[in-house]
């Protein structure tokens, strides 16, 4: 069976609340798309950070892009929280720049890194009066 993609607006919606919870200001919600995979072979992926490389944005003369692909059989049945984490992980992944590349996990997308995270993005949701932790 072939990988199927489609719009993950769900997904979407998370990726921009916690942009503006962690206030994540070098990452551009607006070029950052979100997709939702089926049908994928990976055994361990949950999801997938993908960007418009500098050589594609010179050629067709556009700014960064980045994708957040979530694989449906690994990311639909996880936890609020565990989608959550899964999300700023992919998060993460986006550098600074925001021109095109991506960071790499040693050193900069630990689970240590992602749990820090996690207890931000708890903290601004229960200053801002929404205490259930779920997306």
């Amino acid at each position: 069976m072939p990988i199927t993609y489609h719009p993950a607006e769900d997904v979407q919606s998370l990726v921009r609340e916690v942009i503006k919870r962690l206030s994540l200001t070098h990452i551009d919600p607006n070029r950052v798309f979100c997709f939702r995979s089926r049908g994928s072979r990976s055994r361990r992926g949950i999801a997938r950070c993908y960007s418009l490389s500098k050589i594609w944005q010179k050629a067709l003369s556009i700014p960064s892009y980045y994708i957040v692909e979530v694989i449906s059989e690994r990311y639909d049945g996880l936890s609020d929280e565990n989608k959550v984490k899964v999300i700023i992980h992919e998060l993460l992944h986006i550098p600074k720049a925001f021109g095109g590349g991506l960071r790499p996990h040693i050193g900069c997308v630990t689970r240590r890194t992602v749990e820090e995270n996690y207890c931000r993005f708890i903290a601004s949701k229960n200053q801002s009066g929404d205490r259930n932790p779920s997306p």
